[in-house]
Formats: C-alpha cells, sequence, structure tokens
C-alpha cells in the first residue's frame, strides 16, 4: 500500500470493523489483523498507528489473549481500546481487577481537555461503556484523563511514549464524540496525512487488475448485488471486451429487479449473459420448508447453472468476485477466529479451471464500495439499494415455496418499499416477509381467508445489532391498505417490533 497505514490489533471485539471504518472515514487506511500478531510482521506493514480493539475476556488470565510487549517500544503511537486498554496497562505493570459494579451503555464521563484526545474539548462527555474489569493502578510513567463514577481510569494517556488507552468504544454512534476522539489519535498523535481517498483507491484497483489479468478473459458470477455489480462495472473499466458476466436469475428477486439489473449493465462494455432458471429453482424447492435446506438448495442450483454456463466460453482462465473486507475478516485464518464462513473466501473452485482469482474490493467495507459504484458511474439508486440475501425471497417467503407465494410477496414488498421511502422514514433495511399464516377476514360480504404479511423495516449502523424503526402509524396504514386492496391474496398485514438481538434481521 503506498498510503499511511493505521494497524488494527484484534483481541476478539465485537466492533473491529467499525474502528477500521472509523478510521477510513477519516481518510486514513486501515487494516485489521489478529491480535498476536508477530513483531517482525508489523514492523514489515510499518503503521503509523497501532488500535488495540476490545475483547470478551479478563486480561488476567492466563488463556486471555496477548499481544507482543514489544509493540509497545516500537515508538509507534498505540491506542487501545476497552480490552485494549486493559492490556496496555497490564502489559506495562499496571494492575487489572473485576469491577464491583460494571458499567454497560451510555455513561456520563469527566475529561482533563488538557489531555491529547481530549484536546480543548468540554470537560463533561459521554461514552458506551461494556465491561466487567477495570485499571485499578496505573503503569509507571501514565496519567488518567478520564474518569466516571465507577471507573476512575476511563481514560489514561503516557504522552512521552505517544500511548493512550479508553474504556468506553469511540468508535460507535453511542459515543457522541467518539470520532473526535479517533482523529486526535490519528493526526495529533500519528501525524497522519490523510491520503487515503476513492479517486486514487480507484486508479490503484484498475491498474492492479490489468497487471494482473492482461490480455486474459474474466468470468464474473454477477448476482445483482451491489458488491458483485460495482465489480463488474471496475473491470469493465479496467479491462473493456474482456469481462463475461453470468446473472442467474432464479426467481426470487425482488419485483423486476432482473430487468433492472439487465438494464443497469445496457451500454458497458462487457458480455452480459442473463439465464433465467425460475422453473428450475422453483422444481428443486417444491414442498421443502425448512429454511437451511432452502438456502443449501439454492446454492447448490445455482454453482450448477453457473458452471454450465461457463463450459460455453472458451479461453476463460480467471474467475472475479465480489469479496469485500468484512467477508475475509469474519471468515477468519490461521490466527484469527472465524466468526462464520463465506462463499467466496477460500481460494479458487478446484472443480473449474480457472488459474486466477480476481477480487479487486477484498480490502473495501459495504459503504466504501458504494461510493466507489458511483464514482464508476452506476446509477446512486441502484448501489444504494437494499440488502438482499443470497437466497432472495426464498428466505422471506416462511414454509414452501411457490411462483404464486413469490408474486404475492414481490407485490407486497415492492408497496412496502414504495411507500417507505415516499415517506421519507428512517430505516437502513425494510422488507416484507409472506408468513405462512392465513388469517379469515371480510371483503365486501364475502368471507375471505388470505396470507398474511409481515412488515419489517430495521435502523442500524452495523447490522450486528439493530432496532426496529419506529414508523408512524399513518405509513403502517397506508401500506396495509395498499397490500390488502392491492394483493388479493393477502388478508392481514402485521408489523415486527423486534430488535436484534433476539431475533435475526431476516425471518429465516
Amino acid at each position: 500500500m503506498e498510503q499511511q497505514t493505521v494497524l488494527i490489533l484484534d483481541f476478539g471485539g465485537q466492533y473491529k470493523e467499525l474502528i477500521a471504518r472509523r478510521v477510513r472515514e477519516c481518510r486514513v487506511y486501515s487494516i485489521v489483523k489478529p491480535g498476536e500478531t508477530p513483531l517482525e510482521e508489523i514492523k514489515k506493514i510499518a503503521p503509523i498507528g497501532i488500535i488495540l480493539t476490545g475483547g470478551p475476556n479478563s486480561v488476567y488470565l492466563e488463556s486471555s489473549p496477548k499481544c507482543d510487549k514489544g509493540l509497545f517500544d516500537l515508538g509507534i503511537p498505540v491506542l487501545g481500546i476497552c480490552y485494549g486498554t486493559q492490556l496496555l496497562a497490564y502489559s506495562l505493570g499496571g494492575e487489572v481487577k473485576h469491577c464491583e459494579v460494571s458499567e454497560y451503555g451510555q455513561t456520563k464521563m469527566r475529561v482533563d481537555p488538557s489531555a491529547l484526545l481530549f484536546l480543548g474539548m468540554d470537560e463533561d462527555q459521554i461514552g458506551l461503556m461494556s465491561h466487567t474489569d477495570r485499571i485499578e493502578t496505573l503503569p509507571d510513567g501514565f496519567r488518567s484523563v478520564a474518569s466516571t463514577d465507577h471507573c476512575p481510569n476511563a481514560a489514561i494517556e503516557n504522552r512521552g511514549k505517544n500511548l493512550f488507552g479508553v474504556q468506553f468504544h469511540p468508535e460507535v454512534e453511542s459515543t457522541p464524540n467518539g470520532t473526535e476522539f479517533l482523529r486526535k489519535f490519528l493526526y495529533d498523535a500519528c501525524h497522519a496525512a490523510g491520503d487515503y481517498n476513492l479517486k486514487d483507491l480507484e486508479t490503484r484497483l484498475i491498474k492492479e487488475v490489468r497487471e494482473q489479468v492482461g490480455n486474459g478473459q474474466v468470468l464474473l458470477a454477477l448476482s445483482g448485488g451491489v458488491d458483485s455489480s460495482v465489480v463488474a462495472a471496475l473491470l469493465s473499466k479496467a479491462i473493456p471486451g474482456q469481462l463475461h458476466c453470468v446473472f442467474v436469475d432464479h426467481g426470487l428477486m425482488r419485483k423486476n429487479e432482473g430487468d433492472l439489473v439487465e438494464a443497469a449493465f445496457k451500454g458497458w462494455d462487457l458480455n452480459f449473459i442473463r439465464v433465467n432458471a425460475e422453473k428450475r429453482f422453483l422444481g428443486a424447492l417444491r414442498g421443502v420448508k425448512n429454511p437451511e435446506r432452502k438456502r443449501k438448495i439454492i446454492g447448490k442450483q445455482f454453482i450448477k447453472v453457473f458452471q454450465k454456463e461457463a463450459k460455453k466460453l472458451k479461453d476463460v482462465s480467471f474467475l472475479a468476485q465480489g469479496t469485500i473486507y468484512p467477508d475475509v475478516i469474519e471468515s477468519g485464518g490461521s490466527k484469527a477466529a472465524t466468526i462464520k464462513s463465506h462463499h467466496n473466501v477460500g481460494g479458487l473452485p478446484k472443480h473449474l479451471k480457472f488459474t486466477g482469482l480476481v477480487e479487486p474490493l477484498r480490502g473495501l467495507f459495504k459503504d466504501e464500495v458504494r461510493a466507489l459504484g458511483r464514482q464508476l458511474g452506476l446509477d446512486a439508486a441502484f448501489v444504494e439499494r437494499q440488502p438482499f440475501p443470497g437466497p432472495g425471497l426464498g428466505v422471506r417467503i416462511v414454509g414452501d415455496i411457490t411462483k404464486e407465494k413469490t408474486a404475492i410477496l414481490q407485490d407486497a414488498d415492492a408497496i412496502f418499499r414504495e411507500e417507505l421511502e415516499k415517506s421519507g422514514a428512517k430505516a437502513d433495511q425494510y422488507f416484507a416477509v409472506l408468513t405462512n399464516t392465513r388469517s379469515v377476514g371480510v371483503v365486501g360480504d364475502f368471507r375471505t381467508y388470505g396470507y398474511t404479511v409481515a412488515l419489517r423495516a430495521v435502523r442500524t449502523s452495523d447490522f450486528m445489532t439493530c432496532e426496529y424503526a419506529p414508523l408512524s402509524h399513518d405509513l403502517l396504514k397506508t401500506v396495509s391498505t395498499r397490500i390488502v386492496n392491492e394483493v388479493p391474496a393477502v388478508g392481514r398485514v402485521v408489523y415486527d417490533v423486534t430488535g436484534k438481538p433476539p431475533a435475526t434481521v431476516e425471518w429465516e
């Protein structure tokens, strides 16, 4: 990487991706590595700063993750967050103990406005706390620069050695000035140049693709989602005439979305191949009700259709994928804990004769992918579409899947999305679910027995947790009225007000 880099060492914290994103939002490039990354590897990365993440462990236990103590003698500024702060203090001779009173949620703090992270700020601040341990005794050379009612060392610093720590989480929205705290570390401690920007990134990615591919032909499974669509746009610009995109329409997409995807790439310098495979997928799914079985069947059929189309193409030597950085982080490696495995992380499929794998977005987060897509010329509405699961509506139809049910859900979902967007209501993801429940109703003088549609709208910054969006009763009434009037098979509409946890965003 030509630009400056901040290294984030992960100790099992759930917010590691969010930390990396916040750093990049400050125009500084960031990467995430396991907490036990060897010192020699860190030296090769040559970061301008290092951030130690939070984690679920108690640092004083022998089994808890540690880092090489030599890290703190490299002369590189270090910022600890939550567990990372306790690790910093413990490694340098401080004492960490279990709290008599644990702190969770937004907590009032008193900060020292002369401290580097709080320079010039108000003395009263709010920080999101989530800890059961606290620093009791500081290492030599450190001082406390923030406190709460139950945590005397809510932030610490050793200005002479450029070592800093915060017990709270500055990366989350619940810490109002969190990004500003991070910015002060990046620019005042690490002296960042702010040299990370998407225009330079686009130029570099195009250059790398051309160097890797040369005159070779590239095949991309274009799902129609944001990631694969941006890969298609980037490769079309980097290697015009050398890209073949196979779009498998399994019939389980949102209303008119297959046509939308095809229209989005009309006029681009690529070979767009649309495979209408609705009958094949619905046939394979006939009578299947278990959601995990549905997912596996859809995935298996997709691979079969893609392989069939790939064999028709001659002289294709590279496979392109829409792998993004969270996929890589979550799938882990030899040192990192695996949160969940991703189908597009792990190398080339052995059964297909490709010589290389092209993954130009492998180092980007979703918001960066969207911004890059707009910069490349994709329509803003296209790249800002709602997140959509790989199995499509197959996991938003509870019970068995039929063509009739798919059409019902497509119509209901389109009405909900249209009305919500028209209203200006704030939600990060919103869709309809066709439940497997029917209920009695009355239309005119006749008894009906229609399906129940559930509406789901959530607000979230990271999709790891979410709260339901408090939509107005007027909006819900409008949506309900339209759905039962315009979708004859639906007799009842309900709204899901469950957060994550305990629920998930999707129903299946």
